[in-house]
């Protein structure tokens, strides 16, 4: 899956004052977290209108002392407990799937780190509500970074749609994605088939190939030919954009990671202070080079729209780069690592049904008709974003007192509190989710299966529903899905299976390829 010195306010909030339970909008979809997972029932799985009969109770948890209740959440969240164990324990502590907590970096990044979290699948959609919710600032979480790292802009991913520029720019977007939709398919086979070649010439010299270095190049290579019909190594940028991509994003999301080196300098450094954005400026200005001398027909656009090329150019740099890059880095990992972690007979049922596809519906060649024949690739793709959604945590500010229900209990909550939810809890909700843990590729096929759609919400919003204006979806979210089912049409048109060692990394899985069945049918 965005520095000025901010301000220290850390106070623990006043108890809410009780009103009644009918004047308070309230967001509610039936669903919830649990530690041992259960069959999903039609009543928990379905939407419901809010219930009056849940009990109306205090939020649990506290924020502890100012500053150095922050600072000792901090510390669980990155070493003492890791990140999903933190959230774990405070759901047991509390019996509650809602609760208070500081979210890191907070002190001396974040003014104010304290957050209501909502861990289920009934809680979590108010995120989505930009009635209830305020998405101004609020991308990264409690801090922003700086916008020396965008060109001095508020790029579209922290504009709230009540803004004026967050229409205009959003349908920039949209133009982005489809003004060179024919090249997609065609220009995603050309690189990601010279992809699987390197890795066999790897894997046959050396008996095993880094698949995320290699999916760096090619994702980068891809969207530069897709979007804007260039190859990065025919510029003045060479091969270096993935290398300065990373780089930039670690100057943004560096005080929400953990990189591996001891803790009290990491946390000192990255989660602390800011990286200076000057020590990156160069590396940046290098990449927005790129982006106006290539993107001409959509900065033109951008014109005819009433946005300055200055602002689309840093826009058009941030979604191709942050977001769209950014989640193929995650995303094409992980699901190589639960298709792998599969086994060879969702490999044997992948193959068939993509080579059938591709020759009775797409007459040999990859169309869009023969990728929509492909139920089981689609569902694979969709399971892989919901056990692990390529960005994990979304906010919201509350825009107005309002009532938020758990399975179990309903909250009230305060005008300007903030709202997170950790979607990787909220999508393993065992009240939804048959095994929810688990890898199930054909979760999604058939009616029953595509019902569960609508609680895949990667995108910051329901599979089932549309990016718009008027709200906060990913703008690319077709495009990213159809990109998952083409890496998957890709890899079983030329093997029967393939074997993989998996680990983890700064951002999502570490892939390596063992080994890959050429196609024998």
């Amino acid at each position: 899956m965005t520095m000025a010195t901010a301000s220290l306010a850390f106070s623990t909030p006043s108890p809410l004052q009780l009103r009644s339970h009918r004047r308070l909008r309230t967001a509610s979809i039936r669903a919830s977290v649990s530690e041992s997972p259960v069959t999903a029932t039609p009543s928990a799985s379905s939407s419901a209108s809010p219930s009056s009969k849940l009990p109306l109770q205090k939020i649990p948890g506290d924020y502890g002392l100012p500053f150095i209740g922050p600072i000792q959440d901090r510390l669980a969240y990155f070493y003492w407990e890791g990140r999903d164990e933190f959230f774990k324990t405070r759901v047991r502590r509390y019996g509650s799937t809602v609760f208070r907590a500081n979210m890191p970096p907070g002190p001396f990044l974040a003014s104010d780190p304290r957050v209501i979290v909502l861990l289920d699948a009934a809680s979590f959609p108010v995120l989505f509500d930009t009635s209830l919710v305020e998405k101004r600032d609020v991308f990264t979480g409690t801090f922003m970074p700086s916008t020396e790292l965008t060109g001095g802009f508020r790029v579209l991913s922290y504009l709230d749609p009540s803004e004026p520029n967050h229409a205009p720019l959003k349908r920039l977007l949209f133009f982005l994605l489809s003004h060179r939709r024919q090249a997609v398919i065609p220009e995603f086979r050309r690189t990601f088939g010279t992809l699987f070649e390197t890795m066999e010439a790897e894997i046959a010299a050396k008996g095993k190939a880094d698949f995320g270095d290699a999916n760096d190049r090619a994702s980068f290579d891809f969207l530069a030919r897709a979007f804007f019909g260039r190859d990065p190594k025919d510029t003045e940028l060479g091969l270096d954009g993935p290398g300065l991509i990373t780089k930039w994003v670690l100057f943004q999301l560096g005080p929400l990671l953990t990189l591996g080196l001891p803790s009290y300098l990491e946390d000192l450094f990255l989660h602390s202070f800011r990286l200076p954005a000057a020590l990156i400026r160069g590396d940046y200005e290098r990449l927005v080079a790129f982006f106006r001398e290539s993107a001409g027909p959509v900065l033109d656009e951008a014109e005819r729209m009433g946005i300055s090329r200055d602002e689309a150019v840093h826009n058009i740099l941030f979604a191709t780069c942050f977001n769209t890059f950014g989640g193929m880095k995650i995303l094409f990992p992980g699901l190589v690592k639960w298709v792998g972690r599969a086994g060879a007979q969702l490999h044997g049922r992948l193959a068939q049904e993509v080579r059938a596809a591709v020759r009775d519906v797409g007459g040999g060649e990859v169309t869009m008709r023969a990728i929509e024949a492909m139920p089981l690739t689609a569902s694979a793709a969709y399971e892989a974003l919901r056990i692990e959604p390529p960005v994990p945590m979304q906010y919201g500010r509350a825009k107005r007192d309002m009532v938020v229900t758990s399975h179990d209990a309903a909250f009230e909550v305060r005008a300007g509190e903030m709202l997170f939810g950790y979607q990787p809890f909220a999508t393993k909700d065992a009240r939804v989710f048959d095994r929810p843990q688990e890898f199930v590729a054909d979760r999604f096929v058939g009616a029953e299966g595509a019902s569960l759609l609508r609680y895949v919400v990667w995108s910051n919003g329901p599979e089932t529903e549309s990016p718009s204006t008027e709200n906060k979806q990913c703008a690319g979210k077709d495009f990213v899905v159809l990109m998952a089912r083409l890496l998957l049409v890709e890899l079983f048109l030329r093997y029967d299976s393939f074997e993989a060692e998996v680990g983890a990394s700064a951002l999502g899985s570490s892939v390596k390829l063992t080994s890959l069945k050429k196609a024998t049918f």
